[in-house]
């Protein structure tokens, strides 16, 4: 697929990082002006939505899976390559040499499907934490597990004459000791 030239790849550029969306940008006015929509089909950064907990709410957002790079959907020519390599705030293609290469399906698949959201529980095995509600308010602990499908915690908490047991806690009714 990559020897007939004429067949339009995935490749993946390396920006600046934090100005992915501005290298987008300018390279789509750059397709725009020059005409070359045939050549360069598409450009995206791939983006995730997050669910984080802040202050024990779920706040959603959005964040940039790869940053740094932006992905092309483009026939590579010589035009179509200097368009991209010289558009302000890329600093190359990946590939050795900064010479494209083209990303397989499966690559392809893996970066553009990052619909699925991900949560970012802000916790992590061995963190101290202290519980906020229910039968063991106040009690304190170290976690153990964080199961990210159902949003709980495994805490391993001090019980009676030192024993420690380990309790299944939401996210929101912990917090971190410091």
């Amino acid at each position: 697929m990559a020897e007939n030239k004429k067949e339009p790849c995935w490749y993946v550029i390396h920006t600046y990082s934090g100005y992915e969306n501005k290298v987008k940008d300018t390279l789509e006015k750059s397709v725009e002006n020059n005409g070359m929509q045939d050549l360069i089909l598409e450009v995206r950064v791939p983006m995730e939505e997050v669910v984080e907990i802040r202050n024990g709410k779920r706040v959603k957002s959005t964040r940039k899976v790869y940053p740094g790079y932006v992905l092309v959907h483009m026939i590579e020519t010589s035009e179509s390559w200097y368009v991209v390599r010289n558009t302000r705030g890329v600093t190359g293609f990946v590939g050795p040499d900064s010479k494209p290469v083209p990303l397989t399906q499966e690559e392809v698949d893996m970066m553009l499907n990052t619909e699925q959201s991900s949560v970012d529980f802000g916790f992590a095995i061995g963190e101290h934490v202290r519980i906020l509600s229910g039968p063991l308010e106040n009690f304190s602990g170290v976690v153990e597990d964080v199961d990210t499908v159902r949003g709980k915690l495994t805490v391993k908490v001090q019980m009676f004459l030192g024993r420690e047991m380990p309790v299944e806690v939401d996210l929101d009714q912990v917090e971190k000791e410091d």
